[in-house]
């Protein structure tokens, strides 16, 4: 029995790295970007490596370095980051609905701490509850290779044009779309709401009466709207439990 057990453990960190592997790969190539820019507000290598392991949000650790530059105190970076990741609180509370009873509140934590917009992506559509095992997996290689990719473009800084840096982030956005299509392509609702989601997003980011609003705040508000709406007009229907 404890053979099965061990087995089965192995198979869900293999299961977390090979679904974190193409995150990781796509995420390396917008932290060099994000790695230039920190290089800017004099950071080290060693330094935007553990920022980067620590604060694993692009917007978030771009608001720290802008502010860095500013030499702004550290109470409005502190600001800034909890305003552009405040949308990572909405995803926890999600994919704290798929938690086992008997999960521990450490494991709890950890999980939630290990939320980008891409772990979201492929931990909510899995089947079954949470294992935070797969999302430790997932989460640590793609964190790292997150977290080197800012080391190596502040090393870099602007040898490399920033064209072509930028090009290479591309396939983050490519990667995403391959979590989201599946669900897409089994339901048409949210497949509508999909494209939904793209067009507001569009307007929200071009309409000057959004101009004031931050990118992640701008985000929670079409997330909280947008889901709201679907879940009055499309209930999801009820599973009787048999007794």
């Amino acid at each position: 029995m404890n053979n099965i057990y061990q087995n089965s453990k192995k198979t869900i960190i293999k299961e977390g790295i090979r679904d974190g592997f193409p995150i990781a790969l796509g995420y390396f190539a917008v932290a060099f970007s994000l790695g230039i820019i920190a290089r800017k507000a004099n950071f080290t290598p060693l330094q935007g490596f553990i920022n980067s392991f620590l604060n694993h949000a692009s917007a978030g650790e771009y608001a720290v370095y802008t502010v860095a530059s500013a030499n702004s105190a550290y109470v409005v970076m502190a600001v800034m980051t909890i305003v552009v990741n405040a949308r990572y609180l909405l995803m926890s509370t999600a994919l704290s609905q798929k938690f086992d009873e008997a999960t521990s509140m450490l494991h709890r934590i950890l999980v939630g701490f290990t939320v980008t917009d891409e772990l979201f992506a492929i931990t909510i559509k899995r089947p079954g509850v949470i294992e935070p095992l797969y999302n430790y997996a997932a989460f640590l290689i793609a964190a790292f290779c997150w977290s080197l990719g800012t080391a190596c473009g502040i090393v870099a800084g602007e040898l490399m044009p920033l064209r072509l840096v930028s090009a290479l982030s591309v396939a983050l956005y490519g990667m995403f779309l391959a979590c989201i299509m599946p669900e897409a392509r089994k339901h048409r609702i949210v497949a509508v709401l999909i494209a939904v989601s793209f067009v507001l997003s569009y307007f929200a980011s071009r309409l000057t009466v959004f101009s004031g609003i931050s990118a992640g705040t701008k985000t929670i508000i079409l997330t909280v709207v947008i889901a709201s709406v679907a879940a009055i007009l499309f209930p999801h229907p009820e599973v009787e439990d048999d007794d």
